[in-house]
């Protein structure tokens, strides 16, 4: 099968690539940027281009069995900013992806929307695929928006989809900038003795997968013909405090916590129930929380020590 990642120069799309690689498929990249963390792959078909570039992205379409759409040029603090952008780039972006997908006959797509921003604040947990869409940020109202393009794409003509609703992926090779990605942003800031920046007093729960699981589970939902909504997590969740706990009791103990005033966009409490996607496609998350720390942790120490100086 030839699968075209959208986005796949990124932290999930590297993973992605490399379970695709290995399940002996075809694999073309388009990003905007080379890979930042390893050098390109001679058995990957790279394009470079920016997501609004339609006859780049119609070009990368071609000979393409399946799409797997990982691309989001903003985060939910960033949608905050400037949400028109968020609609330009991001949805306006996939709705001109669908139309040339239907153009160039790609039978289906693989969309990572977000489970952590299209519920909003819950009324249960862990919370299931039916409950009610209440985002409360930019960014989760175009993952939203998103999912009913490509439902009605479905409904109209026949395009195969899965829709993923991510929780909070971690490991390695995740950016630490701190945009996006807490415990990324939290072990690399460690590991060069900086302070970490708490929104809030860390009581904010998330769901968090580790990247090999959530890699695994996107290239069978390639591959398997199987369409639907599913969450993608781990089914149980993590405070900030906990994370910090285990950081300081493991890694850094002498590591510095400053807190900040909380977020108004911060859902306080997201964990994913992911009995759907478990019984659908016979997959379930293989990495506990101190094992993917530890991986994580070993992959940053073996990087800082590969820099200059």
């Amino acid at each position: 099968m030839k699968v075209l990642v959208l986005g796949g120069n990124g932290f999930i799309g590297s993973h992605i690539l490399d379970k695709l690689l290995a399940d002996g498929h075809q694999v073309r990249v388009y990003d905007r940027a080379p890979e930042h963390f390893r050098a390109p792959n001679p058995k990957i078909d790279y394009r470079v281009g920016s997501f609004d570039d339609q006859i780049s992205i119609a070009e990368a379409l071609v000979g393409i069995d399946v799409v797997v759409h990982s691309i989001s040029t903003t985060v939910p603090s960033t949608s905050m900013l400037d949400p028109v952008a968020d609609i330009r780039e991001n949805l306006i972006g996939t709705v001109n992806l669908l139309g040339l997908m239907e153009a160039q006959k790609v039978k289906k797509v693989v969309y990572l929307s977000s489970g952590g921003t299209v519920y909003g604040i819950p009324d249960v947990s862990p919370i299931v695929e039916e409950h009610p869409l209440r985002p409360i940020s930019p960014y989760g109202l175009v993952k939203v928006a998103i999912e009913n393009y490509i439902y009605m794409r479905h409904k109209n003509n026949g395009l195969e989809y899965t829709i993923l609703r991510v929780s909070n992926p971690y490991g390695p090779r995740q950016g630490h900038g701190g945009v996006q990605g807490v415990i990324g942003t939290y072990l690399f800031k460690a590991s060069q003795g900086e302070p970490l920046q708490v929104w809030g007093d860390g009581s904010v729960i998330r769901d968090f997968i580790y990247i090999e699981d959530l890699a695994s589970l996107i290239a069978m939902s390639a591959t398997e013909n199987v369409d639907g909504i599913f969450n993608a997590g781990v089914g149980y969740g993590l405070s900030i405090a906990d994370i910090i706990n285990k950081i300081k009791n493991d890694i850094a103990p002498d590591v510095e916590i400053n807190y900040q005033e909380s977020r108004g966009f911060d859902v306080p409490a997201v964990v994913l129930d992911n009995t759907k996607v478990t019984k659908a496609l016979s997959w379930k998350p293989e990495t506990d929380f101190d094992t993917g720390i530890e991986k994580t942790w070993e992959w940053i120490k073996e990087y800082n020590a590969q820099q200059p100086g």
